[in-house]
């Protein structure tokens, strides 16, 4: 393996990016096709987000990450809607139709924004839980773009740097975003974390 390895070159991400910026308008439209149609299944979405970064840089990295995760979320959610719950629930893990269903029982937009910036809620099974739930379409699509930026601008930054040809002022820019989304992490763990006197109750044994 070693002497593969050597005897074959490997393309520095410099390389890559020029590669992909010869390719013209291919790359991006190509990369944005491949992105939504991998992510409806469960396919992580970081892996594409970072090569995004690599490919096409920071800014249209963005735009072609969102773009694409738009798309997936969209064709998702009508799938679970179309299909229903005979054929997709089977699919999903009982626990995070449970979860997601009470968390949008309690508000359609902000509800979505927020399970979309806590990472280990994955995001295929959540579009379609959201799809065999009852919320709308409009602010379903509006809160997974708020609540996905963040995470994905912060995956294609770093994808982008590692050409070391990312501005400094554009770092910094991503740096907001990323902290934006830090912050906003951080407010949703509170919220849904029980309060001391509920937990207290809870493990008080019943009276006899």
């Amino acid at each position: 393996m070693v002497a593969v390895g050597s005897l074959i070159p490997i393309p520095s991400p410099v390389e890559v990016r020029t590669w992909a910026a010869g390719a013209g308008w291919a790359t991006p439209v190509l990369f944005l096709v491949l992105y939504a149609l991998l992510t409806i299944p469960p396919i992580p979405r970081t892996v594409f987000n970072l090569s995004a970064g690599l490919l096409l840089g920071g800014p249209w990295g963005v735009v072609v990450s969102m773009a694409a995760t738009a798309v997936a979320a969209t064709v998702a959610f009508y799938l679970a809607r179309g299909l229903g719950r005979r054929w997709i629930e089977p699919h999903l893990e009982r626990g995070v139709v449970r979860a997601v269903n009470a968390r949008l029982s309690t508000g359609g937009l902000a509800a979505v924004t927020s399970l979309r910036l806590v990472p280990m809620v994955p995001f295929a099974p959540m579009n379609y839980a959201c799809g065999l739930s009852t919320i709308n379409f409009r602010p379903y699509l509006l809160g997974t773009i708020i609540g996905s930026l963040p995470g994905t601008t912060a995956a294609v930054v770093l994808g982008d740097a590692l050409t070391g040809t990312t501005p400094p002022a554009l770092l910094a820019v991503y740096g907001v975003l990323a902290v934006i989304g830090a912050v906003g992490l951080v407010v949703v763990l509170r919220r849904n974390r029980p309060a001391p006197e509920h937990a207290a109750v809870s493990a008080a044994p019943p009276r006899s």
